[in-house]
């Protein structure tokens, strides 16, 4: 794709904030409704501004990130973001069956005064037995008033010791570092706040020389600030550019990372459904500049960031420390692209429970100088699976779903020796030497598909669904309907709020969400008369038309493309016999896009010359081309 220049990002010093997470005030209606009109990213409907309270103004605009803060209100939002503070021991615990396993001991901490170090197993809590016992009730008996003692009983090494800790105060910091198994450095990040750099930067470089890969686990990082986050990716990325910003009058801005990286090894981030906003441009600008992988779940889909005005900028409007919190931008990853609804698609999609397995096995055996008994899957890096430790019962299971993730374009190796023996194998070469199980990514009619490595790849990273009887039906016609259950099941939609706009689509019809979450991205539109005919089949040019609605929706370079379009670009002969208003879709996806040799890259199953506009489009022609774009956007990773 092609390079793009920006302005550096100013913000006027102004802070922009990335959370998932949507009071009497001070700030009058009439303030409100001009910050609104001055900094909200779309225009601000009229019937918004005529409301009377401020709560009745954000309501009307239909927005959960745009938020009006109290004082009090403003200082738990802010708090959020920090490391936090609390009386205690100073110990980072996992409650299994034996007791309290300890995987770090804060240094400086009553617990590392009194001799606990990780791995110890707490059992006791002032003589009270922590086993069957629940976390909360744990914490509690752990932690109390400061300068006040504690005895706590822990084994070692099968030896049981008890000692007296006084209780301090502690900061549990909100990124931490642990090595794992001698040279897998562990960052954990619960949020992107001020402090969160400087915590990246001491835990790679107390641990860089022994690492040989690193996990960064986001699940559950629900946002924080857009600076810390790409400062954050930005020590394993190096220098560069990490993510656009485009406000209401389209213009830009640029997140630039400013230093070279702390560390050469890859990273592996982890994510799950409730990793959003800065969490996603972290994991974005971590794969698009080539540092790594993202595998678990498909990350939250928060594609806009919110601009904080407090009295530091406007005094005048929040003397009493108040603050609004207003969405002013949409963001864009080192590729271009949006995050929003899609979220971030994982290099390997992955049950919850073998998430963190997983990483360990990917991280394989650290340095070695003999290839036998590894496997190697390339993901843009050369990941290392020990056969052995992942046969093992332990990680048989975690293995499995390691297998039924890898797409079927994916290369992989077995290693036959030396420090550089690799021969090229497959899936099922790997499960039937292994004795794993060989789940073959395909519906039961595929074998009549013409376009079946894109339709596995799809249902691989579960963006593709058949009909009721588990069937793909590639060379069925497409209906209206199909293809907005197609396009949400690929985009990840949630279930829309509100009601059908349209007469002939029913609340309890399967297709209705679908519907009704398109026709709110504005990807379609009704047939005339309250109508959206449902079971209508879709042809090529409607097809492409919404196609190419999308591509603009989530790739900020397409988007400019057609607003920067000449006027007579689609009066080419290929797009003679389309529709007028298909013309400029058809244009954008099959003759806009240049290679690096000037050639033409179509994003369709073909030229759209060679496409007759009128006729429907089959099903599989409509997975083909999503694929397609997806792939070509780098927002599916193959």
């Amino acid at each position: 794709m092609k390079n793009k220049f920006f302005s550096r990002l100013t913000a006027a010093a102004l802070a922009l904030v990335l959370l998932s997470a949507p009071g009497a005030q001070a700030l009058t209606v009439d303030q409100a409704a001009e910050l609104l009109q001055r900094v909200y990213v779309d225009e601000v409907p009229q019937t918004v501004l005529e409301q009377t309270t401020i709560q009745d103004m954000l309501a009307a605009l239909g927005d959960p990130y745009t938020e009006y803060f109290t004082p009090e209100e403003y200082g738990a939002f802010t708090a959020t973001m920090s490391d936090t503070s609390l009386v205690g021991i100073g110990v980072v615990y996992t409650q299994t069956e034996e007791g309290l396993l300890l995987s770090e001991v804060l240094e400086g901490s009553p617990a590392e005064k009194g001799g606990l170090e990780p791995d110890d197993l707490i059992v006791k809590v002032d003589g009270r037995s922590v086993l069957g016992e629940t976390t909360d009730t744990v914490s509690g008996w752990i932690q109390g008033e400061e300068d006040t003692e504690v005895k706590v009983t822990y084994l070692r090494d099968g030896n049981r010791k008890t000692v007296t800790l006084t209780r301090a105060l502690v900061v549990v910091a909100a990124t931490t570092t642990q090595l794992i198994d001698g040279h897998i450095g562990y960052i954990s990040c619960s949020t992107f706040g001020m402090e969160t750099v400087g915590h990246f930067q001491e835990g790679i470089e107390k641990y860089r020389d022994q690492v040989s890969a690193w996990i960064v686990d986001l699940r559950s990082n629900t946002g924080g600030v857009t600076q810390a986050a790409v400062d954050a990716a930005g020590c394993f990325t190096g220098t560069g550019e990490m993510a656009y910003l485009r406000d209401g009058s389209d213009a830009y801005g640029v997140y630039y990372h400013e230093d070279d990286s702390l560390t050469l090894h890859p990273v592996i981030v982890l994510m799950d459904p409730y990793s959003a906003s800065a969490s996603e441009i972290f994991a974005s600008a971590i794969r698009d500049r080539g540092a790594g992988i993202v595998i678990g779940t498909r990350s939250y889909g928060k594609g806009v960031a919110q601009t904080v005005i407090d009295r530091e900028f406007e005094p005048e409007y929040f003397a009493d420390g108040d603050a609004i919190k207003i969405t002013s931008h949409r963001f864009f990853t080192p590729a271009g692209n949006s995050t929003d609804q899609v979220g971030v698609i994982p290099d390997l999609l992955l049950p919850p429970d073998q998430v963190i397995p997983a990483a360990y096995l990917l991280a394989g055996p650290g340095f070695f100088t003999d290839t036998s008994g590894l496997l190697r899957v390339d993901m843009q890096w050369r990941w290392h699976i020990d056969l052995e430790t992942a046969l093992s019962e332990e990680y048989r299971e975690t293995f499995q779903a390691i297998l039924d993730a890898i797409t079927v374009n994916r290369k992989i190796w077995s290693g036959i020796g030396g420090p550089d023996g690799w021969a090229r194998t497959d899936l099922e070469t790997v499960c039937g030497e292994t004795g794993m199980e060989f789940h073959a990514p395909a519906f039961p009619d595929q074998e009549d598909c013409t376009y079946t490595d894109a339709v596995s790849i799809l249902r691989t990273y579960d963006m593709l669904h058949g009909r009721e009887d588990g069937k793909f039906y590639p060379q069925d016609t497409l209906t209206r309907a199909e293809l907005c259950q197609l396009l949400a099941v690929a985009l990840n939609c949630s279930v829309p709020i509100n009601e059908s706009p349209y007469s002939d689509v029913p609340e309890d019809a399967w297709y209705t969400p679908a519907v009704v979450a398109m026709s709110n991205m504005g990807l379609v539109n009704g047939t005339g008369n309250d109508s959206f005919s449902p079971d209508e089949p879709v042809d090529h040019q409607q097809f492409i038309t919404i196609l190419g609605r999308l591509a603009q929706r989530l790739n900020l370079y397409l988007y400019d493309d057609v607003k920067g379009r000449p006027q007579d670009a689609v009066d080419v002969v290929g797009l003679w016999d389309y529709a007028d208003w298909a013309k400029e879709s058809a244009w954008l996806l099959s003759y806009s896009q240049k290679g690096y040799f000037g050639n033409t890259i179509t994003l369709l199953w073909d030229e759209a010359g060679e496409i007759s506009p009128t006729e429907a489009t089959t099903r599989e022609e409509a997975a083909y081309a999503l694929y397609r774009l997806l792939s070509y956007l780098n927002i599916l990773p193959v």
